[in-house]
């Protein structure tokens, strides 16, 4: 779209439910990464639970991004406003509960029921509100958006996502400086409970929803879910792409420890961010320069491209150097991600492609479960009992390497058809 169709586009072509929405969005990131951001230090050291802490973190993550394929039909049927009031609600619940463990408040009610199994309850609690988010924000974009609007209304959707994850971040710094780190949980859910009012006082159903008559049950979800699993094929493609997402969840998993104490540098929110600042500039440009290249060699060259930011990384053990490696990773996933999307859709038969675009978040729940339990074990070994901080960034590096192989291995003997079809 030209740029001056563009700017027309953002005065007229969108509804101002699509605002509300995108609105709201924003805000639930800063208040999801302003918590992410502390979560792993927040649970191991505040809350006492050690490498548990980290197990747990990945557990979540898991969770958050593997149940919306389950939501789906629940926010077909409720709609879209009911199932935003639901959403934050849940989180407002669930953020202050998994504050209340560092609280002096919840010291009784923790004691009480133990504290993992708290922490459990806390956090899957905030992940079913976390399930009914991205149905609901996405679906009104794709409501509230002309054929003419709806690349630019995505592209909009995108960066705010990534502008909340950055900013979400500093301000958890600021609250964990100024009043300690459970307050940061306390942040977000102050932040959801301002979403919630939010939505109730602003947010309209939009038109075109699914007619009752068309809805699919919870039934035949599972069934579809089912089928899917069965393709060997794609699922072959998710768990070889979530090597990517072990790489990205060390962020927040493990990179905070590395930069607290290896590095000495006590403010590790502010490198947290420099991944989200780093796609917001470059996802465009580097989309663009990869236009023309196949999906399967941008996304295994954005694989290779990632795992060298964390061989610097490793190899230099310094801040600067740490920067520059993360926005390394961030050229990496810039060439890859946009691809991603492209080539699940192209993979999905005619008649079920919402089910296999909901599968493109089980990648991220994969790599979010295994990389909370690995950076445990790299924490303790590397950073607690032998010092070789460095080496953290070095197997990190290798989980790329091999994801890299096997993307090409897969391209190769897999789906050959595709490569051939593509050329």
């Amino acid at each position: 779209m030209p740029m001056t169709d563009r700017l027309q586009a953002l005065r007229t072509g969108f509804a101002r439910t699509f605002w509300v929405a995108n609105t709201l969005e924003l805000f639930e990131r800063l208040a999801f990464y302003g918590s992410k951001a502390v979560l792993a230090v927040y649970l191991v050291e505040k809350v006492g639970l050690g490498r548990t802490g980290s197990t747990l973190v990945g557990l979540y993550g898991f969770a958050v991004f593997f149940l919306p394929t389950l939501a789906g039909p629940l926010v077909d049927r409720y709609g879209f406003r009911r199932s935003l009031i639901a959403c934050f609600s849940i989180f407002s619940l669930g953020y202050f509960a998994i504050g209340l463990a560092g609280l002096s408040l919840g010291k009784g009610l923790v004691a009480a029921v133990g504290t993992t199994p708290y922490v459990i309850g806390a956090l899957l609690l905030t992940a079913i509100g976390g399930s009914l988010i991205k149905p609901c924000v996405v679906g009104t974009v794709a409501r509230t958006t002309t054929p003419e609007t709806k690349s630019l209304g995505y592209s909009i959707y995108y960066t705010l996502v990534n502008l909340g994850g950055a900013m979400g971040p500093l301000l958890g710094l600021q609250v964990r400086e100024g009043l300690g780190i459970e307050y940061v949980l306390v942040m977000s859910a102050a932040t959801s409970l301002f979403n919630l009012v939010g939505t109730l006082v602003f947010f309209k159903e939009p038109e075109g929803g699914v007619p009752e008559g068309d809805r699919r049950s919870l039934g035949r979800t599972l069934g579809d879910m089912g089928r899917v699993f069965t393709d060997l094929r794609f699922m072959s493609f998710l768990v070889i792409f979530s090597g990517f997402w072990i790489m990205f969840w060390q962020i927040f998993y493990g990179l905070p420890f590395y930069v607290r104490d290896a590095l000495h540098f006590s403010r590790f929110e502010l490198i947290e961010t420099v991944d989200s600042w780093a796609i917001i500039l470059l996802t465009v440009p580097v989309t663009a320069l990869m236009r023309k290249v196949r999906p399967i060699l941008a996304m295994s060259s954005g694989f290779a491209i990632a795992s060298l930011g964390w061989v610097l990384i490793g190899a230099i053990p310094t801040l600067s150097a740490t920067i520059a490696g993360i926005v390394i990773f961030a050229v990496g996933e810039a060439m890859q991600a946009p691809r991603f999307y492209e080539y699940v859709a192209d993979l999905a038969p005619p008649d079920q492609v919402g089910t296999y675009m909901g599968f493109a978040f089980l990648p991220v729940a994969i790599g979010a479960l295994v990389a909370g339990y690995l950076s445990g074990f790299l924490v303790e070994h590397f950073m607690k009992q032998t010092y070789r901080p460095g080496m953290m960034w070095f197997v990190l590096a290798g989980i790329g390497g091999v994801s890299t192989v096997l993307m090409l291995l897969y391209d190769r003997f897999v789906a050959p058809h595709k490569r051939v079809a593509e050329a």
